[in-house]
């Protein structure tokens, strides 16, 4: 079966920024190219950071705010304050930049973008440069895979659960989720053919209607 990583959603073709670039043309690339996140690369296509749309709607956002600093001001506003001031996408970013290396499992991704709060992830390769980027709404695209690819991954996984064959186990996919049907020997196997088939990328449930004969989970 084939491991889905972050180079077969990726966008590859990315526009990007550089330190210099000043902040009129960010918002120009975010608005005329319709994305949302800006990596920002230096002469070697390093990425450095990155500008979202987030970043660049503190100047809007705080236009006629009185912006002196304060006494007792909290890391984010004094952030913020800098960033409503900033006019170079290097003023702007976030940085470091969160990345992923080029062959990361989507699944990976998905864990890093949640534990850090990122919504996009430009993504490396071996040497370090920018290879692609890679958003939330990418990472969805393997739940649009065909029915039929996820039941010939499903029969693939079920090759590994002792006496599971068309004989004895009957598979269907709709919208992406399994209905495993049929009589193993053991219970055991039933959930170790559903635990199977649940870490398919684009499997978005499984339906367990799998009968067994012996109850071996107390053994």
């Amino acid at each position: 079966m084939k491991t889905w990583t972050v180079d077969d959603v990726m966008t590859v073709k990315v526009v990007c920024a550089r330190v210099d670039t000043p902040y009129r043309e960010a918002v120009d690339l975010v608005m005329g190219r319709h994305v949302d996140a800006l990596p920002v690369v230096d002469e070697q296509d390093h990425v450095v950071g990155v500008v979202s749309e987030a970043d660049l709607l503190h100047k809007i956002e705080r236009s006629g705010v009185d912006d002196r600093p304060r006494l007792f001001e909290s890391r984010r506003h004094r952030e913020e304050r800098a960033k409503a001031a900033a006019h170079t996408a290097g003023m702007l970013m976030t940085s470091p930049a969160v990345t992923v290396p080029a062959g990361t499992p989507i699944a990976a991704a998905a864990r890093l973008m949640v534990a850090v709060g990122v919504e996009h992830l430009p993504v490396i390769d071996d040497r370090g440069h920018l290879a692609g980027i890679v958003s939330r709404g990418d990472l969805l695209k393997v739940h649009l895979r065909p029915d039929a690819d996820l039941v010939a991954d499903v029969w693939e996984m079920l090759r590994r659960v002792p006496g599971a064959d068309e004989k004895s186990v009957e598979v269907s996919v709709h919208d992406g989720v399994v209905k495993l049907s049929g009589r193993l020997e053991r219970r055991s196997a039933t959930l170790t053919a559903v635990a199977l088939a649940a870490q398919i990328p684009g499997v978005a449930d499984v339906a367990d209607e799998l009968g067994y004969e012996f109850d071996d989970s107390a053994v």
